[in-house]
């Protein structure tokens, strides 16, 4: 083990449960390297709804450190993931954010693959040239009932518990039939793990989301994870209730705490993410049988949480860029036959979460700046409150502890 991995040890041992991570986990480059490598760059990552690639061609480009990832829907209708790089010098294919194409074809020396990575022609090379051995290298991809995850590991890990909890409560959404209604990325000049922490409570949301709290429980459970794993029975009338209807609910979390599904009541009577708590949408994403069925919240450790309701879904991606700076995607998806002006207004559907996440940067930027005080030291977490953000930082320090030694990328980025 090399010094700085030896200090970054050390920091694990003494942390404290239930207390704030140390400032060097909130801006060193080292712990933010580490964290690239360790769990980014090896774990599965959610990218994209599919309906985001609605035809054969479609694609979508996207960025995370050193990677440049290429997602496209093949003429088999199967979404692949490939390493944007061409096979010859390795020039990006794809430039744009996304777009449409009969097949990849490099813009430098116009190599060209088909959309399932086969390259097809390549200009001016021997006749012994062995095109098979030359495709795009793919990434490991998954379409989830409507969601594309990718992992950039070259052994992924295993992917059917996820899947196969995950399943039964994403089905209800018919989450193949739906569209982008739109799209929104911030960019919070804060620590990655900030913004987890602050999505895993809302102990900050009452004076913090007056338009969220329209919608949003302030009931400290629904954010929470209970230690003994219990659920309160408040809630678990609620899930009852779903389920009668055949409507997938219970709380669900893996073993070591990387996922979590549970379908959640929202405030009153409100049904859906809008400032008066009624549908966002005339026309049903899915088929939940109860309007007031809530939010099946569903997060995915470490690139994703999502909101999936009876007229409405959203899905939300983490990517961090650096120490103090990550971005934030929101999609918002709707019925693909809802038409907008007519089944919705698009300021209507959208204004909730477009305050909330505004306001979220902003809390979670002025945490970033009183951190990086001299005077900064770990504080407690609320166990009422805080129960969330606790779940998470103890996943996190958990993985950095059985995590591979830092490969040489990681400590020559440093």
């Amino acid at each position: 083990m090399t010094r700085d991995t030896t200090w970054l040890k050390e920091l694990l041992l003494r942390r404290q449960s239930g207390y704030s991570l140390e400032q060097p986990f909130y801006t060193s480059p080292l712990i933010f390297n580490y964290d690239m490598e360790q769990l980014f760059f090896r774990e599965w990552l959610y990218v994209i709804p599919a309906c985001q690639l609605p035809r054969h061609g479609s694609y979508f480009s996207y960025s995370l450190g050193p990677y440049r990832v290429l997602i496209v829907r093949g003429k088999d209708d199967t979404i692949r993931a490939f390493h944007n790089t061409c096979r010859h010098r390795g020039s990006m294919l794809c430039q744009q954010d996304q777009g449409q194409m009969a097949r990849i074809v490099c813009p430098y020396h116009q190599w060209t693959y088909e959309l399932d990575g086969r390259l097809l022609w390549a200009r001016d090379m021997p006749s012994d040239f062995d095109l098979p051995q030359h495709g795009l290298k793919a990434i490991n991809c998954r379409d989830l009932n409507g969601l594309v995850y990718i992992c950039l590991a070259d052994e992924a890990p295993d992917f059917e518990a996820f899947s196969q909890l995950a399943a039964p409560y994403l089905q209800v959404h018919d989450l193949q039939n739906a569209r982008v209604a739109h799209t929104s990325t911030i960019v919070e000049k804060a620590n990655w793990k900030l913004v987890w922490e602050n999505n895993r409570e809302c102990y900050h949301c009452e004076s913090n989301h007056p338009s969220l709290c329209r919608s949003f429980p302030l009931d400290p459970e629904v954010a929470g994870v209970r230690p003994d794993g219990s659920t309160p029975e408040r809630l678990q009338a609620h899930f009852t209730r779903c389920e009668d209807a055949g409507v997938p609910a219970q709380f669900r979390i893996d073993e070591d705490g990387q996922y979590r599904l549970a379908r959640m009541p929202l405030q009153g009577n409100a049904v859906s993410y809008t400032l008066d708590g009624e549908a966002g949408v005339k026309r049903p994403l899915g088929h939940v049988g109860l309007p007031d069925a809530g939010t099946l919240m569903k997060f995915h450790y470490p690139s994703t949480w999502g909101h999936f309701l009876p007229d409405q879904s959203m899905t939300f991606r983490v990517t961090p860029i650096g120490p103090m700076e990550t971005a934030v995607t929101t999609t918002w998806l709707v019925h693909k036959d809802a038409v907008e002006g007519v089944d919705y207004d698009l300021d209507r559907l959208t204004t909730v979460w477009l305050h909330t996440n505004d306001e979220d940067r902003v809390v979670v930027e002025n945490n970033q700046r009183g951190i990086e005080s001299p005077a900064y030291v770990p504080g407690p977490y609320s166990p009422e409150q805080e129960s969330g953000v606790s779940q998470f930082v103890d996943w996190y320090c958990e993985r950095l502890r059985t995590g591979q030694p830092m490969s040489q990328i990681a400590i020559h980025q440093s």
